[in-house]
């Protein structure tokens, strides 16, 4: 496989990333993984001689945006081909994981099809497209359609992967856990992602230091069930998440610490008591909980109540009184009542968000609970859906207007939609625009916050480094 294009430029990729945080530290990962081969970043598919759809399978509607999104890169691919050129077009993460063959079947277009263990083999996976694709302009006929691999190796993705080469904005994720033993039955991760993996707590806190040389001030600690991690250490011991938080605390550098996602069963006492002692630890949790109704929670498997969800919530704010709770809610599970739903709205009067993704039910092929019996109609569950994010959306607003008048640390990220505007995010990742100079990103700046709303505040930045900067 050649490294540059014919014309003497840089071969490019385009990466579209689907769904969660684990899927954009995949993307940044897979980037990572082509630099080598002499692959630049592209900014759009048009731009691109290597187009990447980065999946995520929780939920119908996500799979079918890429089946949508790879009708339109076939009509490309053919227009390239009666211009004598050619595009690749690879399939990663979830949807890959679950429907590999199925894509290959029902989207010929697609030249490589690879699960989330497998990245680390893309430059093998590109090569053998590449000699089919040979082949097949060669006059050959060849069975199958695209290189498929979604086996899950004994050994980790993490043992092959090159170190990260880039940081947004000072802000960086960090992969410390994979896949899930838990086996929700209405989650697919354990069958994409495989079971529960802790990196080495060595392995973990070098990325983390080569992410700080890099830039990052804040690291987010990644995984499906990020609170279960118990990584071995270098003198053979176990370390939780509440020990790796303390030692990544220690690395300089290093500002702010978040992790995501966690589990209510896997929430112990040194992490409750992490959140009040580590200051870098930032005063924002996101726990999902699905139902307020036990009931339902039993037919999830989710292995906790309605009661241990709300004392663990009394604890985590005993230990951080200004935590700020996010979760996850599904509504219309089969077999959920109207009783259910208010066991849930009720869960939400009582603990209060600042913030929550909430869905409807979707059923997922293989799992147990596309099989139950009793499926909700999707007109109620539009209906508890809307109820259930009106509360959620006061609540936002309520947390977000609560802030006003403070002077906050942001750090920020990107710039905004105005010009002269930048954004970033508050210690409890509330999105805050200011006027401010380009400078300032990657930086962690002081601003007051002037107004509130429903997903964002205004602010205006009072530090000095504002006038240093400007």
């Amino acid at each position: 496989m050649t490294d540059v294009r014919t014309d003497g430029q840089r071969k490019r990729v385009f990466i579209r990333t689907y769904g969660c945080q684990m899927n954009v530290y995949d993307s940044d990962r897979m980037a990572d993984v082509l630099r080598p081969l002499g692959y630049a970043m592209a900014d759009t598919p048009e731009q691109a001689d290597l187009v990447v759809l980065n999946t995520c399978h929780i939920r119908e509607r996500a799979s079918e945006k890429v089946y949508s999104e790879l009708g339109r890169l076939r009509d490309a691919k053919s227009e390239r081909r009666a211009e004598g050129r050619d595009l690749t077009i690879a399939v990663a993460g979830c949807v890959a994981q679950a429907e590999g063959e199925e894509i290959v079947r029902r989207q010929p277009a697609v030249d490589i099809v690879v699960g989330p263990q497998a990245y680390h083999r893309l430059p093998e996976l590109l090569a053998e497209a590449e000699r089919k694709a040979a082949l097949r302009r060669a006059g050959k006929r060849l069975p199958g359609a695209g290189v498929l691999d979604t086996d899950f190796p004994a050994e980790s993705k993490f043992d092959h992967l090159p170190a990260p080469q880039g940081v947004r904005a000072g802000s960086a994720f960090l992969s410390i856990q994979e896949g899930c033993d838990k086996f929700c039955t209405f989650c697919v991760v354990p069958y994409t992602r495989g079971a529960e993996y802790s990196r080495p707590a060595s392995a973990v806190l070098s990325e983390a230091r080569q992410l700080v040389a890099a830039g990052a001030i804040e690291i987010t600690l990644l995984g499906q069930n990020v609170n279960a991690y118990h990584g071995e250490a270098a003198d053979g011991s176990t370390w939780s998440l509440a020990r790796l938080i303390r030692a990544v605390a220690e690395i300089d550098g290093v500002a702010r610490i978040r992790y995501t996602t966690s589990h209510p069963r896997d929430m112990d006492d040194d992490l409750i008591a992490a959140h009040g002692a580590v200051p870098q630890l930032m005063p924002y949790l996101h726990l999902p909980v699905q139902s307020g109704s036990d009931r339902i929670l039993e037919a999830m498997n989710r292995r906790h109540g309605r009661d241990l969800f709300v004392r663990l919530v009394d604890r985590l704010r005993a230990a951080r009184p200004d935590l700020a709770l996010s979760s996850d809610f599904i509504v219309g599970f089969p077999g959920e009542s109207d009783a259910d739903f208010d066991d849930t709205m009720r869960l939400v009067d009582e603990v209060g968000f600042a913030s929550a993704f909430s869905f409807k039910y979707s059923r997922r092929p293989g799992t147990p609970g596309s099989a139950m019996p009793d499926q909700v109609p999707e007109a109620v569950k539009a209906a508890r859906l809307a109820a259930l994010q009106a509360l959620l959306g006061q609540q936002a607003r309520d947390f977000n207007i609560s802030k006003v008048g403070a002077t906050v640390p942001v750090l920020f990220a990107e710039t905004g939609r105005k010009p002269g505007q930048i954004v970033g995010k508050t210690p409890w990742l509330q999105s805050v625009y200011a006027e401010g100079n380009e400078r300032l990103i990657g930086h962690i700046v002081e601003a007051r916050l002037i107004e509130g709303h429903a997903n964002s505040l205004a602010g205006e930045i009072v530090t000095r480094a504002y006038e240093a900067a400007a």
